[in-house]
């Protein structure tokens, strides 16, 4: 029998049995006397085997707990099917040998009453008319006569029943003695049994044999070989024995065929071994960490079961013979490795991957040149500390990211190049013993010093001339003409010309910006028109690597079109005399009236005639309209008042002829169809985690649900909008409840979050989690996180397997216009409505199972404590 617990989580992890009403807590010495041992694994997941002839086999085996009170046992009940006994039945466990004899009356022994004796200090009770245990011997292999109760108090365990003879020997008795068996040495215990009745005597043999690792396994640097001899010597009573069944298993439970292949076993059964192969790191195993003079180690531990029945040729008697064989390797270095991703380096930032470990592994700091820094404050300061699990959680990475400019970066200079350097020391810790272990870093990433492009010009009467050299990155950037591309059509109509170092072209002084269109390039040429002065001025703006160039030459030009149609457009320019002069606060006569398109150094208009204040002058064969752009009167009192700048103040006038007359012929056509507008569709994807901690750095896989969670465990869950990647968008939560059902409208229901608060009636209310922006967190209004202690329904604590499921109400709202309610973030009034998209969210968490295995196994799930 088998019973699982956990995981434990770091908790202290006590057993005890119940034997009329009374708690028992199972010592180790109990434990090897009557049937029990424990194995705990690297995740913190106890399992408790059992002898199904243990002492207390008609009792039940409580919850595990530091204190047993009556509100923390749970009786548990399952029935499970076995094969017929064998005459003989042999168990080797952790620590102890079991012998299980039946009556043979050919060999003299004939069947006996019950006699119970399953605590060294009781007294040994007889049936009526039955026999009475009075000596055993051991061989050692001399013999060694004792009585049955100082047999019991020395640890053996020794029970009978009407049909068998139960022997229970723990490994470490001096009564037992290692005897070399087909070459695998082999710890033996053998025994005879006294029962007296007046004037009768019997005996009853009972003999144990079990493997020891050192002579038995053999390591490999990739697998693990097993010997098991075929015929184990001291058991055999008569004649050959025939081999019927062999089994292989893992954890007590067999595998079949097909399991054996897909985690890539073996089990050959020769004249003289069974023969198991385990290649280490395999399935049904786990790793663990070591620190051994100061340097990192892992072992591979996994516990195989191989099963044989056999019968012997003479008495035709079958004997069963069941080991559990937990194996470990012996230390393995794994010496971290610390990967450096230089491709980051021109985003001037080290990233170091360090691993691999086991999961049991923590970061605790990182030593500098200057400075320890725990985990916590190297993310303060902007150094990214993260974990990672591999897909199956076998082993775990750190990751960190180090920007050049923070201090504990190294520079030095050499010829045409800068050097960064990184020193650092990882502080690392075993979580289990808490063993301290570090390991030192270095890396480093040269950077040629770039040399920005150089740009130079000049002008004449009419044209611009522009001169860039290239500077060490060659032609790596890309150039504009106003807000134009320079493409290559373009270039050659500004006599583009290039040379291998340097490009040059020419720019016609009436070549106008496009107002239109915006471009961001490393280098960007545009032009501006000065205003009375009639001066016009080219200027190079660059991002941080080109500094601003600006030339200015004296060119005729004009600052205003006027069209056929009575449409004008007018260019008002910053001048050098005001600086401080915003152009998009130019307006004409109309204050209502602005610039179609402006930017820091001009503003530029179009109007019509009749509109915007322009006014209309008859003159002799000519019209005249015009206009002016200033700043508003309230703008330029404010400025006249606070600056000693002079007003700027621009005149727009077109002059049309009278006695022109122009015709316009066009062609009507009948529209083909009338205009409609089409609705669209879009996609949300609100997605719902379950994270490991507070962290919220690493979440539970899809494959891992159902969870088991025990009551009062915080749970931390995240929901998360997917898309659309906007910042101008929100994820607020609405209503948030439990049920067991995965129905949402079902009964019962119990809120956690109503209009977006903590339920206020519940004891145990949500805790809200702040997001910020980290590697994972682009946009932290796309988040929300809270935690919740497990609970269980008042009507379901009788039955704890069931499953309970949380769903979620979230509103996608617009983080410009909250208008109110959850979407304003505070806690909503229910008699308000609400405006933004509803989405519904589900997520489920499976608590307690059991099950039955085929191999005398049973497996349970331990219940958690009630709060």
């Amino acid at each position: 029998m088998r019973v699982d617990v956990g995981p434990l989580g770091g908790k202290l992890l006590e057993v005890g049995v119940v034997i009329n009403n009374s708690a028992i807590l199972l010592t180790p010495s109990l434990a090897s006397q009557c049937g029990f041992s424990m194995k705990i694994d690297h995740l913190g997941n106890a399992m408790i085997y059992t002898s199904l002839q243990n002492c207390f086999a008609q009792n039940v085996v409580t919850r595990p707990g530091i204190q047993l009170a009556e509100d923390e046992i749970y009786q548990m009940a399952e029935t499970c099917h076995y094969t017929a006994w064998a005459c003989r039945e042999i168990i080797c466990d952790h620590n102890y040998m079991e012998a299980s004899e039946c009556s043979r009356t050919q060999r003299g022994h004939v069947p006996v009453y019950m006699i119970s004796a399953f605590m060294a200090h009781m007294s040994i009770k007889t049936a009526a008319l039955s026999f009475r245990m009075t000596t055993i011997t051991f061989f050692t292999p001399a013999e060694k006569v004792m009585k049955v109760i100082d047999a019991q108090r020395s640890g053996h365990g020794i029970a009978n029943t009407p049909k068998r003879l139960v022997l229970r020997s723990p490994k470490t008795s001096p009564e037992t003695y290692t005897q070399n068996v087909a070459g695998v040495p082999m710890l033996v215990v053998k025994t005879s049994t006294v029962f007296e009745k007046k004037w009768l005597v019997t005996r009853i043999d009972a003999a144990a044999a079990c493997p020891i690792q050192e002579g038995s396994v053999f390591f490999t640097a990739d697998t693990i070989t097993w010997y098991l001899p075929r015929r184990i010597d001291p058991l055999i009573s008569f004649g050959q024995p025939k081999l019927l069944e062999v089994y292989m298993g893992i954890d007590g439970q067999r595998l079949d065929a097909a399991e054996i292949e897909a985690r890539w076993y073996s089990l050959t059964v020769t004249d003289t071994y069974i023969i198991s192969v385990i290649p280490i790191g395999a399935v049904g195993g786990y790793y663990k960490s070591h620190v051994q003079d100061g340097q990192y180690h892992i072992s591979y531990t996994v516990e195989p079961m191989i099963e044989m029945f056999w019968t012997e040729d003479a008495t035709h008697e079958g004997t069963r013979y069941k080991v559990f064989f937990p194996i470990t390797t012996p230390l393995l270095p794994r010496p971290p490795q610390v990967t450096d991703r230089e491709s980051l380096h021109t985003e001037r930032v080290f990233k170091l991957e360090l691993g691999y470990f086991c999961p049991d592994v923590a970061l605790v700091n990182i030593t500098f040149p200057s400075e320890v820094l725990s985990v916590t404050e190297c993310r303060a300061r902007g150094i990214n500390v993260l974990e990672h699990m591999s897909p199956n959680s076998s082993y775990k990475v750190f990751t960190l990211e180090v920007p050049f400019t923070d201090p504990v970066v190294q520079q030095t200079s050499q010829e045409g190049a800068t050097v960064y350097s990184l020193h650092l020391v990882f502080g690392l810790v075993v979580l289990d013993d808490f063993a301290p272990f570090s390991h030192a870093a270095y890396v480093q990433a040269t950077l040629e010093n770039i040399v920005p492009p150089s740009v130079s010009g000049g002008c004449d009467y009419q044209n611009f001339y522009i001169l860039v050299k290239y500077g060490t990155q060659g032609l790596n950037f890309q150039t504009a003409v106003g807000k134009q591309i320079l493409t290559q059509s373009l270039a050659q109509q500004y006599g583009f010309a290039e040379n291998g170092t340097h490009f040059s072209f020419v720019v016609p002084s009436l070549q106008i910006v496009d107002t239109t269109r915006h471009y961001a390039f490393l280098v960007i040429l545009f032009m501006t028109l000065s205003t009375s002065s009639q001066a016009v001025e080219l200027n190079l703006e660059t991002n941080t690597i080109i500094k601003e160039f600006s030339v200015a030459c004296n060119f005729i030009s004009s600052l205003t079109e006027c069209f056929p149609n009575g449409t004008m457009t007018a260019l008002a320019v910053k001048l050098e005399s005001v600086p401080g002069l915003n152009p998009s606060q130019l307006t004409l006569r109309d204050p209502t009236c602005g610039p179609t398109y402006s930017d820091e150094r001009y503003a530029y208009f179009v109007f019509t005639g009749n509109s915007c204040g322009t006014t209309r002058k008859f003159l002799p064969n000519m019209m005249m309209y015009e206009n002016e752009i200033s700043l508003p009167d309230e703008l330029g009192a404010k400025r006249a008042s606070n600056s000693e700048e002079p007003e700027y103040e621009l005149k727009v006038s077109c002059y049309y002829d009278i006695n022109t007359t122009y015709a316009v012929a066009f062609q009507p056509r009948q529209r083909r169809n009338e205009p409609y507008a089409e609705n669209a569709k879009g996609q949300l994807q609100v997605a719902m985690r379950l994270a490991l901690d507070d962290s919220y750095s690493v979440f539970h896989r899809v494959e891992d649900y159902p969870i088991t969670k025990y009551l009062q465990q915080p749970l931390y869950f995240e929901v998360e909008l997917l898309t659309p990647a906007s910042p101008e968008v929100s994820v607020e939560l609405e209503n948030c409840w439990a049920t067991l059902d995965q129905d949402r409208t079902s009964r019962p229901r119990w809120n956690l979050i109503i209009n977006g608060c903590a339920n206020p009636v519940d004891q145990y209310q949500v805790i809200f989690h702040p997001v910020w922006t980290d590697a994972r967190v682009q946009y932290p209004s796309h988040f929300k996180r809270f935690e919740i202690k497990m609970f269980a329904f008042a009507q379901d604590q009788e039955d704890l397997s069931r499953q309970l499921f949380v769903h979620c109400d979230v509103m996608i709202c617009d983080a410009r216009n909250p208008l109110g309610g959850v979407c304003n973030g505070q806690c909503m009034n229910p008699d308000n409505g609400n405006k933004g998209i509803r989405l519904h969210i589900i997520k489920w968490l499976l608590f307690f199972f059991a099950r039955c295995s085929p191999s005398n196994a049973f497996n349970v799930t331990i219940a958690p404590l009630l709060d």
